[in-house]
């Protein structure tokens, strides 16, 4: 399948899922700018999200495809919400969108799910190796540290 690139700015939200780094922002489909667009991405130079889509599968047991995407969409809405990693306000992307999934009803308020890779720019920092022996980025940030190959906040360590 060939990918999809476009750029923007917007809030994006990155988290550690398993061992991938992922990102989430939203785009709109109009000019109303409701958000109705989900992009879920991994930010790995390797990577394609197939990641994702392979994670919901075996993780959150789900078989079919929508059931995968709300999957993804609920550990990418979940992210947002409780604030546990970095939220990063107007940066510049590029995301690379490999897949394209329309929801058969509204989720989380989206009606599409896009996954794919994407590059943060100017605002991150390489960390060894990712999936397939790639780099993974991730935000320079105080308030983040890397423990046991996981991303935590400074003082939530268990």
């Amino acid at each position: 399948m060939s990918l999809t690139e476009f750029t923007a700015t917007s809030r994006v939200t990155v988290f550690p899922l398993e061992c991938l780094t992922v990102a989430y922002t939203t785009q709109s489909s109009d000019s109303r700018c409701l958000g109705d667009v989900a992009l879920v991405t991994v930010v790995e130079d390797s990577g394609d999200g197939d990641e994702l889509w392979h994670l919901a599968r075996d993780l959150g047991a789900r078989n079919s495809p929508g059931d995968q995407a709300r999957w993804i969409l609920t550990q990418a809405n979940r992210a947002r919400i409780v604030a546990a990693y970095k939220e990063l306000p107007g940066v510049t992307w590029t995301a690379h969108v490999h897949r394209r999934f329309v929801l058969d009803a509204l989720f989380a308020n989206h009606e599409v799910l896009m996954t794919g890779r994407i590059a943060l720019s100017g605002l991150c920092a390489k960390f060894g190796a990712g999936r397939g022996g790639g780099t993974v980025e991730r935000p320079a940030a105080a308030d983040v540290e890397v423990a046991s190959g996981s991303w935590v906040r400074k003082g939530l360590r268990a």
